[in-house]
């Protein structure tokens, strides 16, 4: 098979389910669906806008109530985990992501068991307390009054319940007001002991399927990042699943390196061939979102270069603290940093940059505004307001699109 770069991007889309707009409202089962399809949600609290789990199946899904995707948790549909970053996985995934990180080199690990080697004795009195007292969260240790609270009266606890996660023995078992819930594993997810265990070496070769399926089309070296798994890949590490039948090789114009396809994604490939399948959806991303989190791979695939500025120094940002990627079709045209004023019902674009060469017609920008008043919307926030930071006549042209969509 041989793409052009646009049948490649519209082929990744598809395989993240953001090539097209969503057909109906959606479900708690297509929450769940949808995180299966993309293997891993990452988790972060940034919340100017709707934390970026929320954001990111949005963008998917279309409107739908947040507080789902807390009880898919509390029902043991989904669970927390580190792989890409901290993320949330479908349950059915456990003993993968358990086998993986048994011994993974994850920072997240490595501090896990630096934690446990210090304190030992805490934590395993901490164990001991939550096996009698059942599940805890770390407020639950917090010094209220200035006095010694909690059960010891130390900001410590937090860190063990993270390592005890981070090691396996206690698993989230719900949030509230997105804050963790910690009990034992084996009351969280009975099942848990008696699945079978997977060494490191099945897990990544499971990861590394699954990560090729993820992505829809991609280079060798572009497939660990998806996992975090190590270390990078080449060519010939992927012989052996070219070998089964379960990826092909194929080729993508001006791109000296060979991609990849899962055989299951091979019939919508074939659509994407015959153009018979095209990317026709406008949305805000997440800049957690997985079509971007991989630096190298949206700037080679979309000529995107994606950077996350919400870590940075605000003097050195270029675009703004929470800076959510445009996508429109199979092109990522621009960027806007929001922010939500839920109290006062105000979506307010900070800054709106359009790529350069992005081609940005009134087409494209109706169908942004569209987008805008509807992520608004799901905000509960019923204007859109440009900040006076953005050019005047970007702010015009803009305004007089938002109000015409509007009405």
């Amino acid at each position: 098979m041989h793409f052009t770069l646009e049948q490649a991007r519209t082929l990744h889309l598809a395989a993240q389910g953001l090539a097209a707009s969503p057909a109906k409202a959606a479900s708690r089962a297509d929450l769940a669906r949808c995180i299966r399809r993309m293997q891993l949600l990452q988790i972060d609290t940034i919340h100017v806008v709707n934390r970026s789990p929320y954001l990111v199946l949005y963008a998917r899904l279309g409107a739908y109530p947040t507080e789902w995707l807390e009880q898919l948790l509390a029902r043991g549909t989904i669970f927390e985990t580190w792989a890409h970053e901290a993320c949330f996985a479908s349950i059915e995934d456990w003993a993968l992501h358990r086998g993986y990180n048994a011994e993974r080199r994850h920072w997240g690990m490595n501090g896990a068991q630096r934690v446990y080697r210090s304190h030992r004795t805490h934590m395993h009195t901490l164990l001991d307390h939550i096996r009698t007292h059942g599940a805890v969260k770390s407020s639950d240790f917090e010094r209220t009054d200035g006095q010694s609270g909690g059960w010891w009266g130390w900001k410590s606890e937090k860190r063990w319940l993270e390592a005890w996660f981070a090691l396996g023995e206690l698993m989230v078992a719900r949030r509230e007001n997105f804050q963790r819930v910690y009990d034992l594993t084996e009351r969280v997810y009975p099942t848990a002991p008696g699945l079978p265990r997977l060494t490191v070496t099945e897990a990544q070769a499971q990861m590394t399927e699954r990560a090729i399926r993820a992505l829809g089309i991609t280079q060798a070296r572009w497939v660990n990042d998806y996992f975090r798994t190590k270390p990078r890949l080449k060519d010939r590490d992927l012989t052996g699943l070219l070998d089964a039948g379960l990826i092909e090789r194929v080729r993508i114009e001006d791109w000296r390196e060979p991609a990849y396809v899962h055989r299951e994604l091979l019939p919508v490939a074939r659509k994407v061939l015959r153009g018979t399948l095209n990317a026709s959806h406008t949305t805000l991303l997440s800049p957690f979102d997985p079509v971007v989190w991989d630096r190298e791979r949206a700037s080679q695939l979309f000529g995107f270069d994606y950077r996350i500025e919400c870590y940075t120094p605000e003097a050195k940002r270029k675009y703004g603290y929470f800076v959510l990627p445009i996508l429109h079709g199979n092109g990522l045209v621009g960027r806007l940093d929001t922010k939500a004023h839920r109290a006062d019902g105000v979506f307010e674009v900070k800054a709106l940059h359009w790529e350069p060469d992005a081609p940005v017609d009134d087409a494209v920008r109706a169908a942004v505004a569209r987008a805008l008043i509807d992520t608004a919307a799901w905000h509960g926030c019923s204007a859109v307001r440009l900040a006076s930071a953005i050019p005047l006549k970007t702010r015009r042209v803009m305004n007089a699109l938002i109000k015409e969509v509007a009405t």
